[in-house]
């Protein structure tokens, strides 16, 4: 286990200071940032040269933190002390080197491109703020105490906010430029160039449920999502019960028509960032998790959830304080722990 590849991954990516190298593309395979198509016909991801320069990622570096300190904390499960150790010690490292270079003021950068330029920074004409980096930099707790994820998150709204969700980028490119591909190719609102893509809508809203915001994170939540959008079947144009890739953004000439039906994993991150931030019920190591991050005007509800052959049945209700029974026992903070009865009745209060 001790030679397992990520330990040599979390080497490399922290050998200098501000650097998580991109290869074809991170999850937006639009962005071309190691391929410099200039003919046209000229695949977008021709990859370019071997021995740089290389382009790096503030979303990877973003991941990279959240799900090492996963991989740490599963190390020490395991009896892996010192391995959980270096990985803590990259994590930090890393989370410091976002904060230190992948910061431009009011929010996360999205990159460095192969030419060491930044990408998704006020400096830039086009392109100034793109979500990716927003929302998984944020989840990861990257300035969570110190004010950067706050300030990401009310950036996010105010740029990239639509009546039909949060677009990919703001202001769109309005020509091409080959140091960042495919993504400049589209018109603007439309694919990657600042539509709707729904796939990372649900990174802002867990994003914003990680910081207390339930308002904020339902309101991402619903404008997405098919059901609150029946009234407008005749702009989305597109079955009332599946998700879209992509919907057109404010810069198309037809905002909120929907696009590829199907073709998106929108419908599972969307599943886990209801159920487990807004509803706040997910699974932990000792037991479930039970914090809800619900907006103001909700009321009591409860939530039945099976887990390792026990059924919780979760009553949430408002009271003005924070409390967590579980069959009639006070617990101290939100874990609910494993049972081996059936049935187990947990009340929660916020």
């Amino acid at each position: 286990m001790s030679g397992w590849p990520l330990r040599a991954l979390l080497t490399v990516a922290t050998e200098t200071p501000h650097r998580r190298a991109i290869s074809f593309a991170d999850w937006n395979d639009c962005l071309n940032l190691n391929c410099f198509s200039e003919e046209p016909g000229e695949s977008f991801q021709t990859y370019g040269p071997d021995d740089g320069p290389v382009a790096e990622s503030v979303f990877i570096a973003g991941m990279f933190v959240k799900y090492g300190a996963d991989y740490a904390q599963l190390c020490r499960r395991i009896g892996l002390t010192q391995e959980a150790q270096e990985v803590d010690a990259a994590v930090a490292k890393m989370k410091q080197a976002v904060l230190d270079h992948g910061w431009d003021g009011e929010w996360f950068l999205r990159a460095y491109d192969a030419f060491g330029n930044k990408v998704g920074s006020r400096q830039c004409e086009e392109g100034q703020i793109y979500i990716e980096p927003q929302g998984f930099c944020t989840l990861a707790g990257i300035g969570r105490d110190t004010g950067e994820g706050l300030k990401a998150m009310e950036s996010t709204r105010k740029h990239l906010l639509g009546e039909y969700g949060i677009e990919l980028l703001s202001p769109c490119y309005t020509r091409y430029h080959a140091q960042l591909g495919e993504i400049s190719s589209y018109p603007p609102g439309f694919k990657e160039n600042g539509s709707i893509f729904c796939h990372n809508n649900p990174w802002i809203v867990c994003a914003e449920a990680t910081l207390g915001r339930g308002n904020e994170a339902f309101d991402v939540y619903r404008r997405i999502c098919p059901a609150y959008l029946e009234d407008k079947s005749e702009i989305r144009e597109t079955e009332p019960y599946v998700y879209a890739q992509t919907v057109t953004g404010r810069a198309s000439g037809n905002p909120g028509h929907a696009k590829n039906s199907w073709l998106t994993g929108t419908a599972s991150w969307t599943f886990l960032s209801i159920s487990q931030y807004i509803l706040g019920i997910r699974p932990d190591y000792d037991g479930l998790v039970a914090d809800p991050c619900v907006p103001d005007d909700w009321q009591d509800f409860t939530v039945t959830r099976r887990f390792r052959g026990t059924e919780y049945i979760i009553h949430v209700r408002r009271t003005g304080e924070k409390t967590l029974t579980a069959d009639g026992r006070l617990l101290e903070g939100n874990v609910i722990p494993l049972t081996e009865q059936p049935v187990c009745q947990v009340e929660v209060t916020i």
